[in-house]
């Protein structure tokens, strides 16, 4: 039960910060599509900043343990697909149509609706896509700190550096 209350009350805190930094906005989210927009694209980058340092950080305490996935390139590549058709058509991801949902804006009602059919249609389709798309560029359970042999603190600070670097450059040319 603590879990699920501590779920409940993140995501009602990551909403209130989205509505908050208007990234669930219908001209913030097509302004991200047509990158004419960079908010949405900076609050993210700043949310995987800061999951990125408070993860780590509980690691080296010895807080957490990682659980790595396996790097699937057809996985991947189909999960993004389907995932930026989804938004380009009903201008939600998941996130924000939660959010706008929350706000009393019922439109996202067609985005969660077709989340739910297409978690759906995926679980009928998952015995085939098991045997063939969800193995083709296997390249098993890496890490950009392991790939590269260096220690994560060392990709974590050149990340922040590349990150503050983009925003800058979104802000120079007021996106």
């Amino acid at each position: 039960m603590n879990e699920l209350l501590t779920g409940a009350v993140t995501g009602l805190l990551f909403g209130f910060i989205m509505q908050k930094a208007q990234v669930i906005r219908y001209d913030r989210q097509l302004g991200a599509l047509r990158l004419q927009d960079m908010t949405i694209v900076k609050f993210m980058l700043s949310a995987i900043l800061v999951a990125m340092v408070g993860i780590y950080l509980l690691l080296d305490l010895g807080m957490v343990k990682l659980s790595i996935k396996s790097t699937i390139l057809g996985a991947n590549i189909l999960g993004g697909l389907i995932f930026g058709i989804g938004w380009g058509l009903v201008g939600y991801c998941p996130a924000t149509a939660m959010a706008a949902l929350g706000e009393g804006r019922y439109d996202s009602l067609f985005g969660l609706l077709g989340m739910l059919l297409g978690a759906g249609l995926f679980a009928e389709a998952y015995p085939f896509l098991k045997a063939t798309v969800l193995t083709w560029g296997n390249f098993g359970k890496i890490s950009i700190p392991a790939a590269l042999g260096v220690n994560h603190w060392i990709v974590i600070v050149i990340l922040i550096a590349a990150f503050v670097g983009l925003f800058y450059g979104f802000e120079k040319k007021g996106l």
